[in-house]
């Protein structure tokens, strides 16, 4: 068992599924593809997910609306998927915003347009 499995195990399972959805799918699809797959294998994995998850905002405590995380895992770990060239500081900003706004701990940006898929995960900790 890694460190990583050993500290983290939930997220070592999705990053797992996640790798398990490349293996199979491969660059270059629809990141909306990629989350209907991921979802299916996390399912198959028994592993409790929330898809499309609203998540309150608020400023000065009064509620201004919402944002959808693309999967919630167990209320632990937010993961939001991407399908780009490269993955950008917007993209960073947006996983790290939805963690302030949610008092979630750990979030997962996963870009599966790159040829592995290790190269294409960032993990976070808030």
């Amino acid at each position: 068992m890694t460190e990583t499995e050993r500290s983290d195990p939930l997220t070592f399972r999705v990053i797992g599924a996640a790798l398990e959805v490349h293996r199979e799918l491969g660059p270059g699809l629809l990141e909306s593809l990629y989350e209907s797959a991921l979802c299916i294998e996390l399912e198959n994995r028994s592993i409790p997910f929330e898809r499309q998850k609203p998540l309150a905002v608020d400023y000065k405590g009064c509620a201004i609306g919402n944002l959808k995380a693309d999967i919630v895992v167990d209320s632990q770990v937010i993961v939001e998927l991407k399908a780009v060239k490269e993955l950008s500081d917007v993209d960073t900003a947006q996983i790290l915003t939805y963690l302030k706004v949610t008092n979630i701990k750990r979030g997962l940006l996963i870009n599966f347009n790159v040829k592995m898929l290790k190269n294409g995960i960032k993990r976070f900790a808030n």
